[in-house]
């Protein structure tokens, strides 16, 4: 039998317009009551259901995580309240007795009783700093869609500059897309003038690629994407001083983390800002690469394990750690370069990189968790790891066949 916990406690089922409130309360040996009543959104709403809650003397809030909707909510009773926020799955109503009121009456009795998984809410400034680095993502994920949308301009056009340099957006490529909003035809030595390093070796290919059909049309499409490629260039910029400003009172943590291959200013920001500061949050590592969803899930019935991929987690960090493991796979001489090799060869790319990122989590765990610096032991050690794991298989494989391995050394 579970045992109530919690005197007076309350549910909510927080929609866009309404939320359902429901406060168990009485004495913790005997059935709750229940006291249920429904509240606007509206920040004066809010304020007539945290003087509710007030009334009943109650201790502790829990609601369901309902995309933005339980921000507000949050925001008017954190100060007041013991807030609990929740995964929905964990707290799911039993099928076919689902309504808005029997919802938030079943969080109320599974608060009451201590049935809540608390998740993880970061400290306002965490939040703030969340929003700055999830919006700088946003930005550039558009900047990126963005030159796309040049290259298929430029391909209806016939133009095949795309073909002949690696980048779309670097300075040479850039000048000539300027240049061809002027003119229809760009002569072989002002095409010169606007190439530089290796790409001039290529000239005649160069010239080649740009004899196309560039019309009106395509050269205010040209215009329009360059106009608001530089504009989010610009906001891209704002939001990195700003960052940075509110970077400053996790500057230490920013640094220690920094020693890990693959992590600069901006990934060292983006990572803070979903994960926190304060480590005890998350009782190790393994339970953070969990929450992050950077590590196999368990899916095991009657003896036999099954699919174990990855869950969906915070898909914001997950796009972090990979871009950092990416950096970090192609450092040189490095711990992180070997693991990704070894496990490059036998899974693929793309599962190399969740597993160096998921490695990566691991040392940030560790790195702010003891405040020391990350120490690299190099590919070196890693692949004698690697050599030495493979070898003890091997003999344990013909010890179970029922041979005796006797190990010789080598002249």
């Amino acid at each position: 039998m579970v045992e109530s916990i919690l005197k007076s406690c309350a549910g909510l089922d927080v929609h866009k317009k309404e939320i359902k409130a429901c406060i168990a309360h009485g004495d913790l040996d005997k059935p709750p009551q229940y006291e249920i009543k429904t509240f606007s959104t509206m920040t004066s709403g809010l304020r007539k259901l945290k003087d509710w809650l007030n009334s009943y003397n109650v201790t502790a809030v829990a609601m369901e995580s309902t995309g933005v909707y339980w921000k507000p909510v949050f925001n008017i009773l954190e100060d007041d309240f013991d807030v609990i926020l929740s995964n929905p799955y964990h707290i799911k109503n039993v099928p076919g007795r689902k309504t808005d009121v029997k919802d938030s009456q079943w969080i109320a009795m599974l608060l009451r009783n201590g049935l809540v998984p608390r998740s993880f809410i970061p400290p306002r400034e965490i939040r703030e700093l969340r929003d700055l680095t999830r919006t700088r993502r946003k930005l550039v994920g558009n900047m990126v869609a963005e030159k796309n949308r040049i290259q298929k301009v430029l391909e209806d056009a016939n133009i095949k500059l795309r073909s002949v340099v690696s980048k779309i957006d670097g300075v040479s490529s850039m000048r000539i897309i300027h240049a061809l909003l002027e003119k229809d035809d760009l002569s072989r030595e002002e095409i010169a003038e606007m190439t530089h390093g290796r790409l001039r070796s290529k000239m005649d290919l160069l010239v080649e690629a740009l004899d196309g059909r560039v019309t009106g049309h395509h050269r205010f499409l040209l215009k329009m994407h360059l106009d608001h490629i530089e504009f989010l260039a610009d906001q891209i910029q704002n939001l990195d001083e700003e960052i940075q400003i509110r970077m400053v009172p996790f500057h230490v943590q920013s640094s220690l983390i920094q020693t890990i291959p693959g992590i600069s200013n901006i990934s060292a920001a983006s990572i803070i800002a979903e994960i926190g500061t304060d480590m005890s949050q998350f009782p190790d590592e393994a339970h953070l690469s969990s929450w992050a969803g950077i590590c196999p899930g368990n899916n095991e019935s009657a003896g036999v394990k099954k699919n174990s991929k990855i869950r969906k987690g915070d898909k914001f960090l997950k796009a972090t750690l990979t871009e950092v493991a990416w950096a970090a796979s192609r450092s040189k001489d490095s711990a992180y370069s070997a693991v990704y090799n070894n496990i490059a060869k036998r899974r693929g790319r793309k599962r190399a990189l969740v597993a160096l990122g998921h490695r990566i989590l691991i040392d940030v765990y560790k790195t702010m968790k003891f405040q020391v610096p990350y120490k690299d032991v190099g590919a070196e050690v890693v692949y004698q790891r690697k050599t030495k794991n493979r070898e003890q298989a091997m003999i344990r494989s013909l010890e179970r066949s029922g041979y005796v391995v006797t190990k010789v050394a080598t002249a």
